[in-house]
C-alpha cells in the first residue's frame, strides 16, 4: 500500500518547501550553508516524504498561507510599459516643433 510519503513531489511542492526554508533561513534557524545544502535536496527530491524531511526539525508556520511569495511582473507587460513610454517621449520631441511654431513657447 502507497503512503502520502511515497508520492511524487511535483515542482509546486518543491517551490513551497524552498519558501519555507528561506523563512526560517530570514528567521535565524538556518545558516547560509544549511540552506545551501537542503535547497540542493529540495531540487533533488522525488517524493513528498524527501521533502518533508528537509523540514521536519522546523517549527510549522501557523499560517503558512499569510507568507505568500510575491509574484513577479510578467515581462511582457514590463515590455509594453517600455513601448508606450518610447512612444510617449518620440511623439513629444516631434511634437515640439510643431507647437512652437503655433505660439505656444515650447
Amino acid at each position: 500500500m502507497m503512503q502520502a510519503t511515497d508520492v511524487r513531489a511535483a515542482d509546486a511542492d518543491r517551490e513551497q518547501v524552498l519558501a519555507e526554508l528561506q523563512r526560517h533561513t530570514a528567521a535565524g534557524r538556518l545558516s547560509m550553508d544549511e540552506f545551501s545544502q537542503r535547497a540542493a535536496a529540495v531540487y533533488a527530491s522525488r517524493t513528498m516524504g524527501e521533502l518533508g524531511a528537509l523540514t521536519a526539525d522546523l517549527p510549522r508556520d501557523p499560517n503558512p498561507h499569510a507568507a505568500k511569495p510575491i509574484r513577479r511582473v510578467p515581462w511582457t507587460v514590463v515590455a509594453v510599459a517600455m513601448a508606450v513610454a518610447y512612444l510617449g517621449l518620440v511623439a513629444a520631441v516631434h511634437a515640439s516643433p510643431m507647437l512652437s511654431g503655433l505660439g505656444c513657447g515650447w
